[in-house]
């Protein structure tokens, strides 16, 4: 196996099968078939639906990942695969596939935290992670701060949310506004044209004893709640809804919170570095506004291409790379699909 090993990835967590192939930390392509459309008219990701998906895209994105990325599969030196977390029966599909071409191809398989990976995709575009980073993750299913000494081995959680995931709440919202799933980029796009500081909503988990005990927790159910309170009266009344200024104060008071504990939590821990990852990731203001803050905080901020924050098979295809180069002991073959891994276990 060479120093510089190439990786096949598989992603399926959700409802994006990804597959990526990487040579070291290079990237060398990233293919993705989504079943988003085939979830937007329940207004949400149906768990059934996303596993048959995955079943019908996975050989033609195998096959079109290794064609666009000029290898033959039998070239592979290992293979990576989400084992957890996610949707049970999506994971399995991915698991499952994964297993198939590790016995097939005689390599070995890497069973890797869909967290985790989120984090080790940065190295594709901004080189190797400082150690320790500070990684704040959000997304549809996880809001959560973590501080990483190692991607491969050593990833602490220190907050998370406690309800709503930040991508959870930019759906509910969305539906409440008559926007499209998924929420966030069409929450972001309209809030362009709105005033983020039209609407005061509340800020969850920010003052007294609720920071206290939840200092780098997070909490989006009381918002969402209040933008659709605030959305009621209005219609009740017999007024019309500002839109784009509710989508751009409730996004402001998202990302305040986001940036916020996550630079708070960069000087608590002493950490110079600041990630972000995740579907949210992607949302222009959150960018924005986490830069402003390093800056001011003498933080370097990290944020991936809005392609590599959301699910992909190239950041699983990262992270195990990053175990192959490190000299971690492979998976064995009977990992297991772990819809509730915890971030901790950065291995199956």
């Amino acid at each position: 196996m060479s120093d510089e090993p190439l990786v096949l990835g598989i992603e399926t967590s959700c409802d994006e099968t990804g597959v990526g192939i990487v040579r070291g930390s290079t990237l060398l392509v990233d293919a993705i078939a989504s079943s988003v459309d085939e979830h937007a008219r329940f207004g949400g990701v149906v768990p059934e639906v996303a596993s048959r998906a995955h079943l019908e895209a996975m050989v033609p994105t195998i096959e079109r990942a290794c064609r666009d990325a000029g290898v033959r599969l039998e070239d592979v030196d290992a293979v990576a695969v989400t084992a957890g977390p996610g949707l049970a029966g999506a994971l399995l599909v991915g698991v499952a596939a994964a297993k198939a071409l590790a016995v097939g191809l005689g390599r070995p398989i890497y069973g890797v935290n869909h967290l985790a990976a989120h984090v080790a995709v940065d190295v594709l575009e901004h080189g190797p992670l400082p150690e320790p980073t500070m990684a704040l993750l959000v997304s549809g299913g996880h809001s959560s701060l973590l501080l990483v000494p190692d991607v491969t081995g050593d990833v602490r959680p220190l907050g998370a949310t406690i309800d709503d995931a930040a991508g959870e709440a930019f759906d509910k919202v969305a539906r409440v506004l008559g926007l499209p799933f998924p929420g966030g980029p069409h929450i972001d796009r309209v809030a362009r044209e709105g005033n983020r500081v039209a609407i005061d909503f509340p800020r969850g988990l920010t003052t007294g004893r609720d920071l206290e005990r939840y200092r780098f927790d997070f909490s989006f159910s009381g918002l969402k709640t209040a933008v659709s309170r605030w959305v009621q009266l209005r219609q009740a009344a017999g007024e019309s809804v500002p839109v784009a200024d509710v989508a751009a104060s409730f996004q402001e008071a998202v990302v305040d919170v986001l940036t916020r504990k996550a630079v708070a939590a960069c000087r608590d821990q002493g950490v110079d570095d600041l990630l972000i990852g995740g579907g949210v990731a992607a949302n222009s203001r959150l960018r924005a506004l986490a830069q402003e803050r390093c800056d001011r905080a003498g933080v370097r901020l990290r944020v991936p291409r809005p392609g590599l924050c959301t699910d992909n098979g190239a950041m699983v295809a990262a992270l195990g790379a990053a175990f192959v180069t490190r000299g971690r002991e492979p998976s064995e073959l009977d990992l297991p699909a772990d819809s509730s891994m915890l971030v901790t276990t950065v291995q199956a």
